[in-house]
C-alpha cells in the first residue's frame, strides 16, 4: 500500500494515510501538480501558512527501474509567485520507497517560530524532533551531525542557512547515494525558503530492513520491459558511455560550438574560455587530482553521470559537479577556472543556493560593473556577502531579477522571475520557446532543444518546443531526463517499452499516446494553478533584449512572435 504522510508543522504531527485514488495515476512533478491545485490557494503568500510543500515520488519507484526513484518537490513559488517543481537524484527516493511513502505534504508553520527534523524511523513511525541545536549549521556539518545520532545508513533532505533565512534562491539539498554528501539541489524556485517558512530543518529517513511491496499486475510483463529498457540504455552511446566519462559536461562541447552556452550575461558571444572550462579540462582535473567519474547518485542508476572533483592537492571539494554550474557561473560570466567554479558551488550546496540562479546574478553585477567580467575571486566574495548577510548580499538572495533591477541592469536573463539556464535562447530557439511558455519559467528541465538540427533558425521550432515540453513533462512523472534519452530522441521503440513496463505494474492498456498524456496532464494542471495566480499570455515572453539584439557569433534574434508563443501550450 502506498503512503501519503501529512505533516502538520502547527500542531506538530506527522501521521501516515493510504495515498487517495486520485493521487495514484501521476508522480514526481505531475503529482506535486495535481496537490497544489488540489490543495492549495494560488493567492497564498509562498511563504505563508498557507502554502504546502509537497514531496513527491513517481510511478515507477520501489519497482528497480532505472532512476525510477527520483524525487521532486513543490509549491507555490516565492520567486516566480507561480507553481514550482524542483526534482533530484540522491538516496532519498529509494528510502523512502521502502517505507512505501509517496508523497510528503508539509503545511502550516509552528507556532513558535522554531524548527524540527522530520525522522521516519526504520519501522516507518514518522516523528518532529526539535532542532534548536541545528539552526544556521551549513547542510555538510547538519548531515554529519545527523549520521552521527542516527547512524550512516539515513538519507537526508535539508536546508542550509539560505532556506532559514526565506533567501528566494534557497535551495533544499539532498545526500548523494555515492559519496553521502548534501551535494544534490533541488535547486529552482526558491523551494528552499519554503521549506525554511514550515520550520522545517531536514528530513531524516533511515533505512527500513523490510521493503514495502509493490502490487504488480503483472510482474514477469513489467520485468521484461525493464529489461528491454535497460538493453536501449546500454546500446546509446550518451547513456553508456559519455555520461559516465565526463558526466553533464559533456553538453558544454555542443552549446560552445552553437552559440547556445551562455557568455556574458547571455550576450550571444563565442565563448573564448571554453578550453579551460569544458568536459576535456574537467575530466583531466579528475584523472590527474585522484578524483572520480561514473558514479551513481541515486542507487542502481546504469548511467552513473555523477563525479568527485578534488582541489589541486588532491581533497575532496564538490561532487555531482555539473553542466548548468559551469555555463551559468563560469562561460556566463567569463570565469575560465574550473576551481573557483567548484569552490562555489561547494559554498552553494552547503549553504543551500541555486548555483544557475547565482550566477546570473553575478553576471548582471558584472554587466553593471560591480566587478570584472572574470574575476573569479570577487565572484567568490560577493558570494561571502550572501552567507555573512551584508546589506548587498540580502539582494543578491533575492536572486537575478531583483539585484538587476536593484542595479539598474537592462539586460536581466529571466523568465516569470526566474534566471535562465546554460542556453541562450537565440541560438537554441526551441529552448528559448520553452523558457517562455512554460509554467515553471525559465527552467532547464521543461524541454530544451540544443543540439537539435538548425536550433538558431525559426522554422519548426514552436512546434518542436510543443512535443519537447509534453515528453519531459511526462518523463517528470517516472525517471530521470538522462535515462529518459532514448525515449526522447534516439530510439523508436523505448516508448514501447515504458508502455509496456506502465501496463505490467498498473495493468491496463498503454501505448505512446497514454504515456504523452500524462505529460499533457501535467501541463494543464500546472497552468490552471499559475491562472489562478493571475499569469497571463503577457507573462509569456522572454526579456526585450533576446528580440532586439543579435548574437554577435551566429547573428541570430530570437523571432518567435508573441502570437506564436500563446499557440505554444493553448489550454
Amino acid at each position: 500500500m502506498q503512503k501519503v504522510l501529512r505533516v502538520d508543522m502547527n500542531a506538530i504531527t506527522a501521521v501516515c494515510e493510504p495515498l487517495p485514488e486520485k493521487y495514484s495515476s501521476l508522480g514526481n512533478r505531475g503529482l506535486v501538480a495535481k496537490a497544489l491545485v488540489d490543495e492549495v490557494n494560488p493567492a497564498c503568500d509562498p511563504l505563508g501558512a498557507e502554502n504546502k510543500l509537497v514531496f513527491a515520488l513517481g510511478m515507477l519507484a520501489g519497482t528497480g527501474f532505472p532512476t525510477g526513484n527520483r524525487f521532486s518537490v513543490g509549491a507555490k513559488s516565492p520567486l516566480t509567485g507561480g507553481i514550482k517543481e524542483a526534482n533530484s537524484g540522491g538516496n532519498i527516493g529509494t528510502l523512502l520507497a521502502r517505507h512505501g511513502i509517496q508523497m510528503i505534504i508539509v503545511q502550516g508553520q509552528p507556532q513558535d517560530q522554531g524548527s524540527h527534523i522530520l525522522h521516519i524511523t526504520a519501522d516507518g513511525t514518522p516523528k518532529l524532533i526539535p532542532a534548536a541545536g541545528y539552526a544556521g549549521l551549513g547542510t555538510y556539518a547538519l548531515v554529519e551531525k545527523l549520521k552521527a545520532l542516527y547512524g550512516d545508513k539515513i538519507a537526508v533532505a535539508c536546508i542550509g542557512p539560505a532556506g532559514e533565512r526565506r533567501y528566494t534562491n534557497a535551495t533544499i539539498q539532498i545526500t548523494d547515494h555515492a559519496t553521502g554528501h548534501p551535494s544534490r539541489a533541488m535547486a529552482r524556485g526558491g523551494i528552499g525558503a519554503v521549506m525554511g517558512s514550515k520550520g522545517l530543518k531536514a528530513i531524516v529517513v533511515a533505512f527500513a530492513p523490510q521493503k514495502a511491496g509493490i502490487d504488480y499486475a503483472d510482474k514477469e510483463q513489467f520485468s521484461q520491459a525493464m529489461k528491454a529498457y535497460l538493453n536501449v540504455l546500454s546500446r546509446n552511446s550518451i547513456t553508456s558511455r559519455a555520461l559516465s566519462i565526463f558526466g553533464t559536461m559533456v553538453g558544454m562541447a555542443v552549446t560552445g560550438k552553437t552559440g547556445a552556452l551562455p557568455v556574458k550575461n547571455f550576450s550571444g558571444q563565442r565563448c573564448e574560455i571554453l578550453d579551460d572550462i569544458g568536459a576535456n579540462r574537467f575530466h583531466q582535473n579528475l584523472n590527474r587530482r585522484g578524483g572520480k567519474a561514473g558514479l551513481a547518485c541515486q542507487p542502481g542508476c546504469p548511467i552513473k553521470c555523477s563525479n568527485i572533483y578534488n582541489d589541486k592537492e588532491g581533497n575532496y571539494l564538490t561532487s555531482g559537479f555539473e553542466y548548468e554550474t559551469v555555463a551559468l557561473v563560469g562561460a556566463n560570466c567569463d570565469i575560465a577556472d574550473l576551481d573557483v567554479i567548484a569552490r562555489i558551488e561547494r559554498i552553494c550546496d552547503d549553504f543551500g543556493l541555486d548555483t544557475i540562479e547565482l550566477g546570473a546574478t553575478i553576471g548582471v553585477c558584472m554587466e553593471a560593473g560591480k566587478l570584472p567580467w572574470g574575476d573569479g575571486e570577487k565572484a567568490l566574495a560577493l558570494v561571502q556577502e550572501i552567507v555573512a548577510g551584508t546589506e548587498f548580499g540580502t539582494i543578491m538572495a533575492k536572486g537575478c531579477q531583483a539585484t538587476g533591477e536593484y542595479l539598474g541592469v537592462r539586460r536581466i536573463p529571466t523568465v516569470k522571475g526566474q534566471a535562465m539556464p546554460g542556453y541562450d535562447p537565440r541560438n537554441s530557439k526551441g529552448t528559448g520557446v520553452g523558457y517562455a511558455t512554460s509554467p515553471q519559467g525559465a527552467d532547464h528541465t521543461v524541454g530544451t532543444t540544443s543540439g537539435a538540427a538548425g536550433d538558431f533558425k525559426k522554422v519548426g521550432r514552436v512546434q518542436i518546443s510543443q512535443k519537447v515540453q509534453v515528453a519531459y513533462a511526462a518523463v517528470d512523472n517516472f525517471m530521470c531526463h538522462f535515462a529518459a534519452f532514448p525515449l526522447t530522441s534516439t530510439h523508436q521503440y523505448a516508448v514501447a517499452h515504458i508502455a509496456e513496463a506502465m501496463a505490467g505494474r498498473f495493468g491496463g492498456e498503454w501505448n505512446a499516446d497514454k504515456i504523452w498524456g500524462i505529460g499533457l496532464q501535467t501541463l494543464m494542471l500546472e497552468k490552471q494553478f499559475n491562472r489562478a495566480t493571475g499569469f497571463t499570455a503577457k507573462d509569456d515572453r522572454l526579456p526585450q533584449f533576446f528580440y532586439d539584439e543579435a548574437s554577435p557569433m551566429t547573428g541570430a534574434k530570437f523571432d518567435i512572435t508573441d502570437e506564436e508563443l500563446a499557440g505554444v501550450l493553448p489550454f
